[in-house]
This record gives C-alpha cells, structure tokens and sequence, in this order.
C-alpha cells in the first residue's frame, strides 16, 4: 500500500458510478454516545443487520474501535470481516476513501481532507483526527494504494457520479466557509475534474432541509444509471422543501450531462416530516462541541439516501405511508435487482441514512 501523489486522470483513472459492479462495502461502527442514543445500542443493531444483509451479496468489512471489538463480532454475521480501526464516528461515506479504477481494474483509493463537515466554523464533532486516518487504515487493510488529497476539504457524499464523466452536487456544501475557503467554484470544479477523471461538473444549490452537513447532494438526489437519477420530492408546497426540491429538478431538466444527454429525473416522495421525540432526545448524551439532538428537531429524512449493491439495493424505510412509493419506484428502476427495505429511523438520528454509512470499492 503506497501513499501517491500524482495524477489520476493522466494515470487513467475514474470514479465509477455506485451502480456498477463491488468488490466490497466498508462500514463503521456506530458507538459515540453524544450522537447515537442509548450509548448506540439501538444503531449498532441496525447497522449490524445492513452489514449482515449486504453480506449475502458482496464482501462487507466494518471498521471499529477496539472497546467495541468484541460486541461488534457477536453482532455480526461470519461472512462480516470485521477490522480494527479507530474512528472518531461511523460515517464512512464522509471521512473513508473514495475509490477510482482505471481500464486495466486496478482500484486505487483516493484520500479527502476531513473535517467533521465544517470543522471549527459550523463541524458536527471535535477533534477528528480518528477519522483522517480511516482512509489510509482501510486502504491498507484492503491492499489498496492511495491519492493523499488530505489538503482538499472532501465528503463522499457530497459527490454523486455517473461513471461516464459527470458529478452534481450542491453549492451549499462544498462552497460552504467551513470547506475549502480559499478556493473558487472554477478551482474546486478543477480538483474534482482531475481526481475523478469528470468532463461536466452540475451544481445544485442546495439539498434537503436542515441538513446538517451543509445540504450533501446524497440526500436530494441518487444517480441510478448513467443519465438517470432519482430527486427527492414533495407535493406540499407549504413545506421549506418544495422549493429546494423544485429549485434543483429545474436545473436538473434543463441540464445535459458529460455524454451531451438530457437527464431522465424519477420524482421520489420524501416522507412527512419526522421530529426527535423526547425519549430520543434524551438518550443522547450532551456534550460541549457536539451538535445536540434536541426534542422536536426535525431530521433530514429522505429515501433518496439508499445504498446500490451488487443484484441488491438497500433502501431506508421510516415507517412511514410513502415508504411503499419508495420501494415500488426503486422496484421500477432496478427490476434485475433484489430490494431490501431497512428500518432506518436509528440512522437518521445520527444524521445521515443507508448511504451515508456504507462506502463501495469498486471491481
């Protein structure tokens, strides 16, 4: 496992979309109790039980700390390979390595800066050195060199690509003071380009309602094949989200991908508005320097942020009366592959969902 600073377009490689074939999905585990509830035994069965499933289709390796080594492995199905990696929390989407391939199949990490989504102007947590460290721990256990871009301020899931030259995401994160400040749209646009070998960058404003990761595209929009993708919606135009839905699906409509394609946008209803109950809020430890999950806030709930797996697709459910739309949808979209609803309230607490929590290497 080697440390690279050179140039992975002039080297060959691309990111490739979610949708094409994994050699494997990386989770952590959940444990922090300032922002999981009940010392995160509720999200440690959930979390489990994703890993376990997504086990019956393709390899599954979940980081986590050593104090929670062992409670980990009776959770965890034997097909799970478990490693020892410390973390700061269990976002692996965020502070874990995004993986690009060149024509030959070599898969080559590529290592972003973190910092805990804003770090000392608007982050979530501090510190986050854990978390910088998830990249390389990974990488090494899976054999797999690495692009060191730790100077660039970079979560995974403020990224959607389609494997065929085009990314969107939204303004409101990665042109946020907490990023990269000293840089421009045209210079941050530049970075992605030649790290993820991209021919046309779309920019949406902003992504679902109080998202508190300053809006992650992940969370408004999911790209399901090249040119096609799924927008998070909703009809109630008394809802703060109609607008910001209906602001992105404009430029989405009007937009032409890398290939020169119009975009095919499938309307995915968002579930009603979900707010922490007092039980929940106060399971969760307070703590200076923690975001605090406080009793009536509400979450950024979206079924968009579901998780695309080998002849599987993972999709979060609320219990909810929309969550038969987002199944039935997703039946449509993927009719090769097999759809597994998953309970995914105890997620959403945290502060993201499914896709959030899981990171494909690609084949």
């Amino acid at each position: 496992m080697k440390e690279l600073m050179t140039n992975p377009i002039a080297e060959g490689f691309r990111m490739p979309g979610e949708f094409e074939e994994h050699e494997a999905t990386l989770i952590l585990w959940p444990e922090r109790a300032d922002n999981w509830r009940n010392g995160g035994k509720p999200a440690q069965e959930i979390f489990a039980k994703l890993a376990n499933q997504i086990s019956l289709y393709e390899k599954v390796y979940v980081g986590v700390n050593d104090r929670q080594y062992a409670n980990a492995r009776s959770l965890l199905d034997d097909s799970v390979t478990l490693l020892e990696i410390s973390n700061d929390d269990s976002w692996v989407r965020d502070c874990g390595p995004t993986f690009v391939k060149n024509d030959e199949g070599v898969i080559r990490g590529v290592n972003w800066g973190f910092n805990a989504w804003g770090g000392l102007v608007d982050g979530l947590y501090f510190p986050w050195d854990k978390d910088q460290m998830v990249c390389p721990k990974f990488c090494e256990a899976l054999g797999k060199d690495y692009y060191n871009l730790e100077e660039f301020i970079l979560e995974g899931g403020s990224i959607h690509v389609d494997g065929e030259g085009t990314l969107i995401t939204t303004k409101a994160c990665l042109l946020s003071e907490g990023r990269n400040p000293d840089l421009t749209q045209e210079q941050i646009e530049e970075i992605l380009k030649r790290t993820l070998n991209l021919e046309k960058i779309i920019w949406l404003e902003n992504g679902i309602y109080l998202d508190e990761t300053n809006e992650h595209v992940d969370n408004i929009i999911h790209y399901v094949a090249p040119g096609e993708i799924v927008l998070s919606w909703t009809d109630d135009e008394d809802d703060p989200q109609y607008e910001l839905s209906k602001a992105a699906y404009d430029v989405l409509a009007n937009e032409t991908d890398a290939k020169g394609r119009k975009l095919k946008i499938h309307k995915m209803m968002l579930p009603t508005p979900i707010l922490i109950t007092e039980e929940e809020s106060r399971g969760v430890d307070s703590i200076k320097g923690t975001l605090p999950r406080l009793e009536g806030d509400r979450l950024a709930a979206s079924y968009a942020n579901f998780y695309i797996a080998n002849g599987s697709v993972f999709v979060p459910q609320f219990d909810d009366p929309n969550d038969v739309l987002a199944i039935e949808l997703i039946s449509e979209i993927f009719p090769d592959r097999v759809v597994v609803p998953i309970y995914a309230r105890e997620i959403l607490l945290g502060g993201g969902n499914i896709h959030c929590i899981t990171q494909q290497v690609p084949k």
